[in-house]
């Protein structure tokens, strides 16, 4: 859903699968405090999960849309 609303937005994001690069998981848990998907780091701010209002404010203030 998120990489679908990206490119919708025109967002530029780098996807990873963690299923396939378990490394890339730990570094989520550990950005994240947590063990959910997706996460999303905007500029520094980590979300967990598709929480799109929170999403596009953090877009917004970061002048990526």
């Amino acid at each position: 859903m998120a990489k679908a609303y990206f490119d919708k937005l025109g967002v530029k994001y780098k996807d990873i699968d963690i299923e396939k690069h378990p490394a890339e998981a730990k570094i989520a848990v550990e950005k994240s405090g947590q063990m959910g998907v997706p996460v999303i780091d905007i500029d520094g701010n980590i979300l967990v999960g598709f929480d799109r209002p929170q999403i596009d404010l953090l877009l917004r203030e970061k002048k990526l849309i």
